[in-house]
């Protein structure tokens, strides 16, 4: 557990039987400004990209997974660096290579993005609607259905700041047999899907494909968009998806499921990878 991702506090407790003053703890929210640095040497210019409000924890990850599902890069070897300001702990600085050419016009943004909305802040319809590199790839995966009973139970077992907090969304990565790869938390739900994809697009494992994707509560439109953008096929969601989430997975060919607990599940689009035996 990240220590300044959670902060101790003492609370008074309500019951029945009457109060009660325990500790407890809260997820942290802080907002962070990703700063981009490019351009040829000696002409550099540093831009403001996005202030997200976000849990601490993995910022490099949630920078470069930001960056690539917004389309703004495309490449790992774009980025030559990226390192917290030495002065404010929550600003991230992404230096790309001199050669690089970031493309903004594809994440047109006002300033600010609340934890709850990733796309609370974009300028118009046509910047949120970006494009996967990865969209047209065939992929043959295919997922036992009793895969998908068990991952619930996995989440629950590893999702240690919403154990402790009550207030933490998780993205989490398993293979197509139901073992764990990935999971990140965060107060904004699209913030722990950048973290994933970004500690994937650092580590050159994109495309996703061969991976399911599991959201510790709805299937929005943003979500969805994100995972689309690092080649995920495969999509549980532990809630309900929306009608534009359904929309976009038809759209990529995206397997969504929704409702997924209690050996249960709704099969919304793509059900051709989900095997019965």
């Amino acid at each position: 557990m990240q220590a300044s991702a959670v902060r101790h506090i003492k609370i008074t407790r309500v019951t029945q039987k009457g109060t009660l003053e325990i500790d407890d703890q809260l997820a942290v929210e802080e907002p962070l400004e990703i700063q981009l640095v490019y351009g040829a040497a000696g002409n550099r210019t540093t831009k403001v990209i996005s202030v997200t409000m976000r849990t601490p924890g993995n910022d490099d990850e949630l920078a470069a997974g930001f960056l690539f599902t917004e389309g703004i890069i495309n490449n790992r070897k774009e980025i030559t660096h990226i390192r917290a300001d030495g002065e404010d702990e929550n600003k991230m600085v992404v230096e790309l290579a001199d050669t690089a050419v970031p493309h903004l016009q594809t994440a047109d943004r006002n300033f600010y993005t609340t934890s709850s909305c990733g796309v609370c802040g974009k300028a118009g319809i046509d910047a949120i609607k970006t494009v996967s590199m990865y969209a047209q790839q065939d992929d043959s995966l295919q997922v036992s259905a009793a895969v998908f009973h068990r991952l619930p139970i996995a989440l629950k077992k590893q999702q240690e700041l919403f154990a402790s907090t009550g207030g933490l969304h998780a993205s989490s990565l398993f293979d197509a047999e139901g073992n764990l790869i990935m999971l990140r938390e965060d107060v904004g739900r699209h913030n722990a899907l950048d973290k994933v994809i970004g500690a994937s697009f650092l580590n050159d494992q994109l495309p996703l494909d061969h991976t399911i994707l599991l959201l510790s509560g709805r299937a929005s439109f943003e979500l969805i968009q994100k995972a689309s953008m690092a080649g995920i096929k495969v999509i549980a969601a532990i809630g309900a998806p929306s009608s534009l989430a359904l929309q976009q997975a038809e759209e990529f060919g995206i397997t969504l499921i929704g409702f997924l607990g209690n050996e249960k599940f709704n099969i919304y689009s793509a059900s051709h990878r989900v095997v019965f035996v």
